[in-house]
């Protein structure tokens, strides 16, 4: 086995839990209702639901790549929310949107395997966060959830204009870092972006499989497979 330098940890349900969204979608359905009798918190979640459900595929790669922002697509859904409840009050919309941000900061939690994770890893290896999304969201996000100055790389593809499963987004961190692709382990939750992304790139791709998911025939098989980050520091080779 191959000495490790380096670990490459993903974001969104690796270190970030996110069912915080669900409770800040809530709070601000709440909200929006108490503050304007003409809407009722029920229909609102319902319709910001269907809103996220047909909207956000359509802008997902933009979102990914950089070339729309996480505050300009959490307004667009809020404005078609509002819309669909018969709502078209901009300063509504600007409303419900700004009580969105603050209740998702309010919201924002890392698993706790995590807390214990980071020290211990960050004392051994180099560590670097490789994650899909919009430069303001994932920037924030890292910032208020107080793990940005853990990682001595942070990639994330809005800012790179590269997102996983392209082994090229690994690539840039690796010059990044300074390492052989052989000597990096990638920890992720998605059997596409993660696994399947870091191997090709020359990574072992760790699963984080939380839930204790079937493996699809159709995904190339982990390198490794665990259930908790808890469990990632005694694979590590001594």
């Amino acid at each position: 086995m191959k000495p490790v330098k380096a670990l490459f940890l993903d974001f969104d349900g690796t270190l970030l839990d996110g069912s915080g969204q669900r409770e800040a979608i809530r709070a601000t359905c709440c909200e929006s209702a108490s503050a304007h009798s003409d809407l009722d918190a029920a229909r609102l979640r319902e319709a910001n639901g269907d809103r996220w459900t047909h909207y956000c595929p359509t802008v997902a790669h933009r979102w990914t790549l950089g070339s729309l922002d996480g505050a300009s697509v959490s307004h667009e859904a809020w404005r078609r929310t509002l819309r669909a409840c018969g709502c078209d009050d901009p300063a509504i919309v600007r409303e419900a949107s700004a009580a969105h941000a603050r209740h998702l900061r309010k919201s924002l939690r890392l698993y706790p395997d995590v807390h214990a994770l980071l020290p211990s890893v960050g004392r051994r290896y180099s560590l670097a966060l490789v994650t899909n999304g919009a430069s303001d969201t994932q920037r924030a996000g890292l910032r208020m959830l107080g793990i940005d100055r853990a990682f001595d790389a942070i990639t994330i593809s809005a800012e790179v204009g590269i997102a996983k499963p392209d082994p090229a987004i690994f690539q840039v961190t690796l010059r990044e870092l300074a390492v052989e692709p052989e000597h990096v382990w990638h920890i992720g939750d998605d059997p596409l972006t993660d696994v399947a992304g870091a191997q090709a790139a020359g990574l072992t791709a760790v699963w984080l499989n939380r839930c204790g998911s079937l493996w699809s025939k159709d995904n190339p098989e982990p390198d490794y497979e665990v259930r908790s980050l808890s469990a990632l520091p005694t694979l590590l080779p001594a």
